[in-house]
């Protein structure tokens, strides 16, 4: 007997020649999430390789989240804004949204809000760290001891038609180039932001694709 595998994961059992009925209830009831029929050995059937597999079921998985159902656990992030600024404001209000924990950095105590930190803290490879003006005098300071930290991804704030001052910054500090290299520039994906907002959606779009391997667009 095939086995049904809905979008909340769970497991069913149906008869042969079910599908129609199954895949109607369940459009009526699951707000048209699509089933997925297990075949006897478990299996899904037409699928390539494990990797389709999992695509296959985690979708499915994110439409049951997105009608309703209980998130499952994610993994530990931690989302580090460099220098307060409009757009680490929505960096940090959409990251804990996105289940980040969210970090401020602010080395000048007359700009810094509650809670920022004065200095870089410890970063491990849970940590997405962004740079939110490349002006500031301790852009290169900050980012040297940013690159001193197993950070998973690192990137600065700026126009990618020309050099970041970032590079020229580390540079005069001793950084060898391939730390340097380590720095992302542009940080967020291309969807033609320009206000704070629009910003910090097409940065935090970015470093989702990036951390689940994909490139982000509308492509599936």
């Amino acid at each position: 007997t095939p086995r049904i595998m809905d979008s909340t994961g769970g497991l069913s059992h149906a008869k042969p020649g079910d599908r129609s009925s199954w895949t109607k209830s369940h459009e009526q009831g699951n707000g048209g999430c699509a089933l997925t029929f297990l075949p006897p050995g478990g299996r899904l059937g037409g699928m390539a390789n494990h990797a389709e597999e999992a695509d296959a079921v985690a979708a499915d998985a994110a439409c049951a989240v997105a009608h309703g159902a209980a998130a499952p656990a994610g993994v530990e992030r931690t989302l580090v804004a460099v220098f307060a600024s409009p757009v680490a404001d929505y960096l940090l209000r959409y990251g804990g949204d996105l289940g980040y924990h969210a970090v401020l950095v602010e080395p000048d105590a007359a700009r810094a809000p509650d809670g920022a930190l004065p200095a870089i803290p410890t970063l491990d490879a849970t940590v997405d760290l962004v740079v939110t003006d490349h002006h500031r005098a301790e852009l290169g300071v900050l980012l040297r001891d940013a690159l001193r930290h197993p950070a998973r991804w690192i990137g600065v704030l700026g126009n990618p038609r020309h050099e970041g001052p970032h590079v020229r910054a580390l540079g005069e500090l001793g950084v060898p180039p391939e730390e340097i290299a380590r720095v992302h520039r542009p940080v967020g994906l291309n969807i033609g932001s320009r206000t704070p907002p629009e910003i910090a959606v097409a940065t935090l779009a970015g470093l989702l694709a990036d951390r689940n391997g994909r490139l982000g667009g509308f492509e599936f």
